[in-house]
């Protein structure tokens, strides 16, 4: 795959608008421990920026996934991993499954919004008990009337201290009731709007029913809000459904296809710019007579994470390229999130060695990058359910049967 003028231009783009919008801002962000969610998706929202790859007719662009992979890698530019991730939320996880399958109606009035940068959004999948494993998930919607009745809790839920709305899988039928009790036919993935009244994000009142129990501190992504929610009979109308009832496992299994080509191409540049930091400091540190870069051990290691970071590039642009001509990339884009979360624990783990005490020291962006990219390996899939679906597409695990 080759970037032309265009996905070149929008890195441009993205880049300056970090280096004058965000870059500046994030040590204030990282010790507030979140960032202005509407406020930085309004600008990026008027640059077209948050709507590549969606339909025109609700403000995208209409362009193919190259631009979101385009994209996720100028992100790594940014001086943090949590408003990065925090914009692929929005982009890429909370969306996708509502562009494709939402209807007219429900794309206008969430959708639109959105790609605009006037509504934030999260995506409301993991659980206390259910993290990986989305398909125990407890949250559950009965029907009354015209509407659903959803009560459960989202744990994990990037962005969601300041979300306007949640795009929520929830049970909506018992597993023993579903098609051939198959406990991933009774899941639907619902819109549901999260506050109410004049105001944007914390200062708009809470919908009914929902209550934001906590705020959880992270070891990393300190820029990034994630809170615990609880619902507790919250009224949603069942027009607020994304396509098809008992659907919804399977529109979140592709959703998390983009997702993870997404994480990929959102490690390249930021893992480049590590090396090439290590790089100019190892330049100037004097060590015995001579300079840390004059050393062959750290010469050897630095090339070696090099070349496993352009190894990441490759598989993530040969996954890419295969998606946009209309195949299953589930397998490669695994391969691909899986190596990305490796080399984020990797590559920073290397670097930081090469700085001493320096690489020890929070304001260090090495050091920052160690902290966040831990979540990598965790997040979207850990690094075991990469392997397993990766067995599974080898033909070296069984896999359940039919309807189980």
């Amino acid at each position: 795959m080759n970037y032309t003028h265009e996905h070149l231009e929008i890195q441009k783009t993205l880049k300056r608008f970090i280096d004058e919008k965000i870059n500046p801002h994030v040590e204030q962000w990282e010790d507030d421990e979140i960032f202005p969610a509407h406020e930085v998706f309004k600008g990026l929202g008027d640059l077209g920026l948050l709507g590549l790859t969606k339909p025109v007719e609700y403000g995208g662009m209409g362009l193919d996934y190259s631009y979101s992979v385009a994209m996720a890698e100028a992100l790594g530019n940014t001086h943090c991993g949590g408003v990065p991730m925090a914009i692929g939320v929005q982009t890429d996880m909370a969306t996708p499954a509502l562009a494709r399958f939402g209807s007219d109606e429900l794309r206008r009035e969430f959708l639109a919004p959105a790609i605009a940068g006037d509504a934030v959004a999260c995506i409301g999948v993991s659980e206390p008990g259910a993290g990986s494993d989305v398909a125990s998930i407890k949250s559950y919607a009965r029907k009354d009337g015209d509407d659903y009745v959803i009560t459960g809790q989202k744990m994990w839920i990037t962005n969601s201290l300041q979300a306007d709305w949640m795009c929520m899988l929830v049970n909506t039928g018992d597993a023993a009731s579903a098609t051939g009790g198959n406990h991933h036919k009774n899941k639907t993935l619902i819109i549901v709007p999260m506050r109410e009244g004049p105001g944007k994000g914390v200062n708009r009142k809470l919908v009914k029913g929902i209550e934001v129990a906590r705020k959880i501190r992270k070891i990393g992504m300190h820029s990034s809000d994630t809170g615990l929610i609880y619902f507790d009979e919250v009224r949603v109308p069942q027009r607020n459904r994304v396509g098809a009832e008992g659907q919804g496992f399977i529109y979140q299994m592709m959703q998390f296809q983009e997702e993870r080509l997404f994480a990929a191409a959102g490690a390249i540049q930021g893992l480049t710019n590590c090396i090439q930091w290590t790089i100019d400091y190892a330049q100037e540190r004097k060590l015995f007579g001579s300079t840390l870069a004059d050393q062959q051990w750290v010469q050897f290691k630095l090339a070696e994470i090099k070349t496993e970071v352009e190894a990441l590039r490759a598989l993530t642009y040969r996954a890419c390229e295969l998606y946009v001509a209309g195949q299953d990339v589930t397998e490669l884009a695994s391969m691909a999130k899986l190596k990305a979360g490796r080399l984020k624990r990797q590559v920073p783990d290397t670097c930081l060695q090469f700085w001493g005490g320096m690489g020890y020291t929070l304001e260090n962006r090495v050091a920052r990058m160690f902290r966040d990219g831990r979540l990598a390996s965790i997040g979207g899939g850990a690094d075991e359910v990469m392997m397993g679906i990766l067995a599974k597409t080898m033909g070296i695990a069984k896999r359940p049967p039919k309807g189980a």
